[in-house]
């Protein structure tokens, strides 16, 4: 069988994993608990290739008791069951630990059927999972379960596991296998924290390269060839998928262009186009705001351009809208306001509408006696005349408030002339 390397080079031992030393160096809770021998119902989480299924693997493999192997990708509610029958026979004698490994795939009955033998003990969980527990696992079950946390592992723990994995490859094969060590830096730096990754370039090279001297020379013109496209770290239905549209606002809205570009750069480069155009829309509106309202439709504009000639030229104008949505002047103003209104009528705190502001052509029979009374603005000097216009409950909410921008602080000390300072 034509095993994977990252698969044919898991580590057997705790000290043997790279990275995650928040969970495994010695003197951490988690070592402590693991090595006192008494396994507790776990969870973890993290992006793929950061050590979790070996984790669970040496924990289970060393742990006495009979393990049982699921994928939540492939498994059902038979094979739970299935090893649930173990539960008070002589092959669960010493305890039964289940590893499951992608649980975010089991549905909400599936997970259920776990509930009451994690309750009693008599079955210890140790599930892993990419997605986040706490918004793909139910609450029930994550109640009875510890998670941690699996961080992406730095370029230095993937050069110790590279370096590891060329040393175990020239002593189980014939030919020595030899890495330059500016393609172990570089493959090291391309992998975006993924180790199962990076060993999947390394074997390709390996495989590819050809033996000279009795060796397999590893260049790093060879790991440029096969690492093009491996950095990228996303999913449009993940956690990369969301941390990097949140990322990518929250620098422009921070009035970082360097830091916007680069999220935008990962977006456009993952193919996301849609998210690049929509979180910009977003920004524009909500972040700039009144501090630049003709920016809304410039950044219209470059929007429609990126969709109009697609990737990757579209990268152009959307470079231009993003560097000037972060070099922009912010406000908030109308965002808070909205939000404010919104709350108001959510909350049930409406009321009838004024009769100055009623539709008068629909009042009936009795409209002459009813009289509107509306004062028409343009009748009026400066085109504005003192009347309400909120519902009676709320006639003195103020939504709005002035920014401290130049735009806005402009507005506000025209209307301050016109209404009088204390009416704006």
């Amino acid at each position: 069988m034509n095993e994977p390397l990252a698969q044919r080079l898991r580590p057997k031992t705790l000290a043997d994993v790279c990275g995650q030393q928040h969970l495994l160096a010695p003197g951490r809770v988690f070592r402590r608990t693991i090595e006192s021998g008494r396994i507790p119902n776990m969870i973890f989480y993290g992006p793929s290739g950061t050590g979790k299924t070996t984790v669970a693997r040496i924990i289970a493999e060393n742990s006495g008791m009979t393990l049982h192997k699921l994928n939540g990708t492939s498994c059902g509610t038979g094979d739970i069951k299935a090893v649930l029958k173990d539960i008070g026979t002589l092959a669960g004698a010493g305890g039964i630990l289940l590893y499951l490994d992608e649980i975010q795939y089991l549905n909400k009955k599936q997970q259920q059927s776990l509930l009451e033998c994690i309750e009693d003990g008599s079955v210890t969980l140790i599930a892993s999972t990419t997605e986040n527990p706490y918004f793909y696992i139910y609450n029930a079950l994550l109640s009875r379960c510890t998670v941690f946390e699996f961080k992406s592992l730095s370029a230095a723990d993937v050069e110790r596991g590279l370096h590891n994995a060329v040393k175990k490859l020239s002593e189980g094969e014939d030919t020595e296998v030899c890495l330059d060590e500016d393609a172990c830096s570089y493959l090291a730096e391309s992998a975006g924290g993924d180790l199962r990754k990076a060993l999947g370039c390394l074997d390709f090279a390996v495989t590819a390269a050809p033996v000279e001297d009795g060796k397999k020379h590893i260049t790093l013109e060879m790991i440029q060839q096969v690492t093009r496209r491996t950095a990228m770290r996303y999913d449009r239905e993940g956690d990369d998928h969301y941390d990097i549209v949140s990322a990518y606002q929250k620098s422009m809205r921070g009035s970082d262009p360097d830091a916007a570009l680069h999220y935008l750069a990962r977006l456009l480069e993952a193919g996301d186009l849609p998210s690049a155009c929509r979180r910009l829309m977003v920004c524009a509106c909500e972040d700039v705001g009144l501090a630049y309202p003709q920016i809304i439709p410039i950044v219209k504009a470059a929007v429609d351009a990126a969709n109009m000639v697609g990737l990757p030229e579209a990268r152009l104008p959307l470079a231009d809208a993003v560097i000037l949505v972060a070099t922009s002047p912010k406000s908030n103003s109308a965002h808070d306001a909205i939000n404010a209104a919104i709350a108001d009528v959510q909350a049930g705190r409406t009321g009838p509408i004024p009769r100055q502001l009623q539709n008068k052509h629909y009042d009936g029979e009795d409209a002459l006696v009813k009289g509107q009374n509306y004062k028409y603005a343009h009748d009026y000097a400066h085109h504005w005349v003192d009347q309400q216009y909120l519902p009676d409950a709320i006639k003195d909410v103020k939504y709005y408030t002035f920014g401290d921008n130049k735009t806005e602080q402009a507005a506000r000390a025209y209307w301050a002339k016109i209404k009088g300072e204390e009416n704006v």
